[in-house]
């Protein structure tokens, strides 16, 4: 079965270009021009990646994002003209996989599509029954369970568990963590960490999913028994 990209764009010439590129590839192509369509189609029909302009009508390509993040395992390669939101767009708050800056070569959306499945491919997260992050009460339940989490271990969860595998230095749960310019140290994160590791384990023993990266950071990696 092909790898299916859903092209979010609202300009046409820019997405016939886009398309007549990635068919020649293999890929299965669908397209979608405003962003207040894109939560019902991924939910019913799904996409391997998700190629994501920035600005559309409806909702916004970050509003889109960030909704796409609760609940699909796609791939999320921004495209955005506007180079200033490039750190947003890949940031810990959206967890964008790959951004691509307009104007661009369609050479290199392919390049990039393929670089990203690639790295991609495999990446789980936990089904929904297991982990549960309610953003409106900022609770975090696994199993059923409320893990009984600050606003800060929830938000070092949410940022963790959106992009599953991949590896946050301590600066960036930082910047997470703390959206104005206190100064704070990376003995903090870690003891963020330990607390939040300690009530995953209070409520499923069996469950590890923060692991230590030795010099680098943490990620977070679903194991333990099912």
């Amino acid at each position: 079965m092909p790898e299916r990209i859903l092209i979010v764009e609202d300009e046409d010439k820019i997405a016939e270009v886009l398309r007549d590129y990635l068919l020649p590839h293999g890929f299965g192509v669908h397209r979608l021009s405003r962003g207040d369509e894109v939560d019902a189609w991924m939910r019913e029909h799904g996409a391997d990646l998700v190629l994501l302009d920035l600005m559309l009508p409806g909702c916004s390509g970050l509003d889109v994002c960030r909704s796409l993040r609760q609940h699909s395992r796609a791939a999320i390669v921004m495209v955005t003209a506007r180079v200033e939101e490039i750190d947003r767009l890949l940031g810990l708050e959206l967890g964008a996989d790959d951004y691509i800056c307009k104007p661009f070569s369609p050479r290199e959306v392919v390049a990039r599509v393929k670089a990203v499945l690639r790295r991609t491919q495999g990446r789980d997260l936990p089904p929904e029954h297991e982990l549960v992050l309610d953003d409106a009460g900022w609770r975090a339940l696994l199993g059923g369970r409320d893990l009984g989490l600050t606003a800060v271990e929830y938000q070092l969860l949410k940022v963790m568990a959106a992009q599953p595998g991949r590896i946050f230095s301590r600066d960036q749960l930082m910047d997470a963590m703390y959206r104005d310019t206190r100064v704070v140290s990376d003995r903090t994160v870690d003891s963020h960490i330990k607390k939040l590791r300690r009530k995953v384990a209070d409520v499923s023993p069996e469950r590890e999913i923060i692991h230590s990266v030795y010099g680098v950071g943490y990620k977070f990696e679903w194991s333990g028994n099912t």
